[in-house]
């Protein structure tokens, strides 16, 4: 028997198929809608987090704690970056910075019913109002890179420290302390005042005042100083600094106050303060029958002392650097706040308590303008960092966050330098000759003139201080020639291919520069002697923080345009010595390559012109200094080239290097050539003497 197909029935089951499978979605989609209002659901939106509510602090939860909470254990000293911090934490949906979360405000009391912490303090309440104002905070847990406490741990004298690790113990993230952060400014308690705050932490961060070399966990902690409210009081004045050091601490040991008491007894220079009296007034101290207001009297003195106390962070330091008083640090083992970042060798003197009694000694060797070097950068340092809770908050959250974002990190010079601060001295501080054992490196730049490349190298290597070639292959689109065509030498030496064609890539500071000394070269220098060179890096081990070479141009000002012109003639006067044949120092290279204000690197490598010109304004901006032109000789020309193939023998060449000077100028907002009449030219070279008198024979007068 045979079965008839009904019409249509096909298409019916595919109708009401499709209308299940819809309705199916939408049931889908309105459980999700409704997973989403959810309290602490994976699915909320972080708007459904409660923010810390530092405004209503009346109404905070309490928290009874039961006496079998457990306890991690810690801290743990041998924690690291790389051991105890979960990097994984951070980075949430391609984040570029760290994420802070804060735990809400509890009141935790023992079965008792006794609280286990004081009332919030000031400064613990300011800091937990930075974070929570800060770029960083985040009010969600589940994105946190990091967890602060809101358990007031600043003063170890305030809080129980058994009950307050169960409170740390009993929080919903606490996991050991993992990306914890816990603030601390006095630590321990007597009779040991510990340099740590004595919590069972596991492997939290502690951010905390006081440590020492033993306690402190480098790269993980981040050392703090004790916050001092009065130092705010100090207005800024010029006062006569009539002591040259002024000790003000009255919790000094008795061992240390007798010392300088025996020191002061002999010498105006020192002025040694007690405890008055009449202790009703803190801000008073006392020197025999005198009477002066603290910190006020720290402005009247050249250097303040700072030593250790029962603890060793003490809040004076940050009152001397606020007084613009130079400290003189004297406690062994301490770690200063911020010692990651801050250089306090440009604000302060360390000296071993040991030799207490060179006090005096060791001021009066500093000079004058040093002294007042070290005074700018120390009231800089406090009034950038130090000056209330909010830059200390904030600066540890900004050392944090270049642990885990390093390659947004800043550099030393971001930390240590005022912005736009005037012309610092050389950071070299080389003050004697060079080293002549160590010798230079040859940096050749070069593109495709591989036959007078070649000759260069040949003429090189008959350099006695030459210990190393480097050249630097700026072709992409030509190969550089096979090693068996390259000349062989004596010397040992390495071809470097860059990415892309810049001038700025003979600034580098290749790993393969093993010397302080750098000749950077062009490859069609081929004219100079072997003597003209030795001469010259001679010259520059004299003159080791300045530019040394050849070629000299100066800059003139040009009434008719009202601006600056680059000259090439022949004048009395340079002002820039040409890097196509010249020595520097490697530092150089590195601060051109890190450090180079506005977009000057980048306009020159785009417009390949200039790169000489942006060198000397560097050095010249440092150093206030000019360059050093060696050997009478004037014409550098290139005898197997072409003048077409020169990069100067455009006809714009000279317009744009006037340019360059105008426009460098403006973004360093100032003009820092130094104009010079000076040449460094070897004794005797023009004597009529016997060739065998004099050590440099070959040297050019042309």
């Amino acid at each position: 028997m045979a079965f008839k197909a009904v019409p249509g029935l096909y298409s019916y089951k595919r109708f009401f198929i499709f209308l299940f499978l819809v309705l199916l979605v939408s049931i889908l989609i309105v459980l999700v809608g409704l997973l989403n209002f959810l309290p602490g659901s994976i699915y909320s939106s972080e708007n459904n987090y409660e923010c810390l509510n530092l405004k209503n602090l009346d109404n905070i939860p309490e928290v009874t704690l039961p006496t079998d909470s457990p306890i991690s254990s810690g801290p743990n000293p041998k924690c690291s970056y790389y051991d105890c911090f979960n990097i994984y934490k951070c980075g949430h949906k391609g984040s570029s910075k760290i994420l802070v979360y804060v735990y809400p405000l509890i009141k935790y009391y023992d079965l008792k019913g006794n609280p286990v912490t004081s009332q919030m303090s000031k400064e613990f309440y300011q800091l937990l109002k930075t974070i929570t104002e800060s770029k960083y905070y985040t009010p969600n847990p589940l994105e946190a890179c990091l967890f602060v406490v809101s358990i007031d741990t600043l003063n170890q004298n305030r809080f129980r420290a058994k009950e307050t690790s169960q409170a740390l113990a009993s929080l919903p993230h606490w996991n050991n302390g993992e990306n914890h952060i816990i603030f601390n400014m006095i630590p321990g308690s007597a009779p040991e005042y510990n340099t740590v705050v004595d919590l069972a932490l596991g492997n939290a961060i502690v951010a905390g005042a006081g440590f020492d070399s033993w306690s402190y966990r480098v790269g993980f902690d981040i050392s703090l100083p004790v916050f001092s409210p009065i130092a705010s009081t100090l207005k800024d004045a010029s006062y006569t600094r009539k002591w040259l050091v002024i000790s003000s601490q009255l919790n000094i040991h008795p061992e240390y106050y007798s010392e300088l008491l025996q020191l002061s007894s002999n010498t105006n220079e020192l002025l040694v303060l007690e405890p008055c009296h009449d202790m009703r007034n803190a801000s008073m101290r006392c020197h025999g029958t005198r009477t002066y207001h603290y910190p006020h009297i720290l402005q009247r003195g050249v250097f303040c002392l700072v030593l250790r106390g029962a603890r060793l962070g003490q809040p004076t330091l940050l009152d001397a650097l606020a007084a613009g008083c130079i400290p003189i640090i004297s406690a062994d083992t301490i770690v200063l706040p911020f010692a990651d970042v801050i250089d306090w060798k440009r604000v302060s003197l360390l000296l071993s308590e040991g030799d207490l009694s060179s006090i005096l000694k060791v001021a009066s060797a500093i000079p004058t303008i040093k002294q007042k070097e070290m005074s700018a950068q120390g009231k800089w340092l406090y009034s950038t960092y130090f000056s209330s809770m909010e830059s200390i908050t904030l600066t540890a959250l900004n050392i944090l966050n270049d642990r885990v974002y390093p390659q947004y990190a800043r550099v030393y010079e971001d930390w240590n330098n005022p912005p736009h601060s005037s012309p610092v001295k050389s950071p070299l501080f080389l003050e004697l000759t060079a080293p002549r054992w160590q010798g230079f490196t040859a940096v050749i730049l070069t593109y495709d003139r591989v036959d007078s490349l070649f000759l260069l190298i040949q003429k090189l290597v008959k350099v006695p201080s030459l210990t190393k070639v480097l050249v630097i292959w700026n072709n992409q689109r030509k190969s550089p020639p096979h090693a068996s065509l390259w000349p062989k030498i004596s010397k040992p030496w390495k071809l470097i291919q860059t990415k892309a064609n810049k001038l700025s890539n003979r600034f580098y500071p290749y790993e393969e520069i093993e010397t302080e000394a750098i000749l950077t070269i062009d490859d069609d220098i081929v004219m100079l002697t072997a003597d003209e060179l030795e001469f010259g890096y001679e010259v520059w081990r004299e003159f080791p923080d300045r530019i040394v070479g050849f070629p000299s141009r100066v800059h003139v000002w040009d009434n008719a345009t009202n601006r600056w012109k680059y000259e090439s003639e022949w004048t009395n006067q340079i002002s820039m010595v040409l890097t196509g044949a010249a020595f520097h120092h490697k530092y150089w290279s590195y601060m051109y390559t890190t450090s180079m204000p506005g977009n000057i690197k980048e306009w020159v490598d785009d417009h390949m012109n200039c790169e000489d010109i942006a060198m000397n304004f560097l050095v010249a901006n440092v150093t206030n200094k000019a360059p050093i032109k060696v050997t009478p000789r004037k014409k550098f020309k290139c005898p197997e080239c072409t003048n077409t193939e020169m990069l100067s023998a455009d006809l714009n060449h000279m317009v744009e290097r006037s340019h360059c000077i105008d426009r460098f100028a403006a973004v360093y907002g100032r003009l820092p050539l130094r104009t010079v009449e000076f040449r460094a030219d070897p004794v005797l070279y023009k004597d009529t003497f016997p060739h065998k008198l004099k050590r440099f024979n070959n040297i050019g007068s042309l």
